[in-house]
């Protein structure tokens, strides 16, 4: 996929990024709470690139899916999260505080679009479910957000496989106390940066391959060990709040 001269980037110039240094240096803290009621096992870090812009793309299974890819991931990750979750005030200020970047998932959002880039260009770590919504975590559904952000940054994207966020066949709800959660960081895809236009061929194009690169690195983290995926929601649970 070649480069062609002309503009790489939407216009970020006055974009703020999200927060980042508290939740940076304070990351060991949720860490250590969430570990005082779960194992996290984080499998295949020397997959994630130590520096510079990555896009980690993951499967979502659970609800806790968010925060804990926020703060287990092996780099600090501003992970999009739904314009839900920022309806209520104490909650939208703790969000915002430690970095997750709100998406309204029903309508164009280019105010997280350019939030993610700006977070890319700093050379920061964007967290993104490409299905939209929590499920049985097999990519079945699939949204062009993650293809759409890898080319226009250029960034690595790191396939996520989570274990373990929700009990198989079980309601939308966490674990029980005592339970271990897995989550596994997959090797990279890189795709050239394109330039504006994108056609939508291309992301269209473009999300093929990377749906098709995370299947096979889901499959391998299932070889890899022994997991399985809890399956759909129990029947009739909606997921939208």
């Amino acid at each position: 996929m070649s480069v062609q001269p002309g503009r790489s980037l939407p216009s970020i110039e006055g974009v703020a990024g999200p927060r980042w240094r508290f939740f940076t240096r304070n990351r060991w803290w949720g860490q250590w709470a969430v570990r005082r009621w779960f194992r996290v096992d984080v499998l295949g870090a020397q997959n994630v690139p130590a520096d510079g812009p990555v896009i980690f793309a993951s499967n979502h299974i659970g609800f806790a899916d968010g925060p804990l890819l926020a703060i287990f991931a092996p780099r600090p990750v501003h992970a999009l999260t739904k314009i839900e979750f920022f309806q209520n005030r104490l909650l939208a200020w703790f969000l915002r505080g430690v970095g997750q970047i709100p998406l309204d998932r029903f309508n164009a959002d280019p105010g997280a679009l350019k939030m993610c880039l700006r977070a890319l260009a700093d050379g920061r770590a964007v967290g993104i479910y490409p299905e939209g919504t929590r499920g049985a975590g097999e990519l079945d559904v699939f949204h062009h957000g993650a293809a759409y952000l890898a080319l226009v940054s250029g960034a690595p994207v790191v396939p996520v496989t989570m274990f373990g966020s929700r009990v198989a066949g079980g309601k939308n709800s966490l674990p029980p106390r005592g339970s271990t959660i897995t989550m596994v960081c997959g090797r990279p895809i890189q795709f050239d940066p394109v330039p504006w236009p994108r056609t939508k061929q291309l992301v269209t194009e473009t999300s093929a391959t990377l749906r098709e690169h995370m299947l096979r690195e889901l499959k391998a983290a299932m070889e890899e060990t022994g997991l399985s995926l809890p399956g759909p929601l129990h029947a009739g649970e909606t997921v939208h709040l």
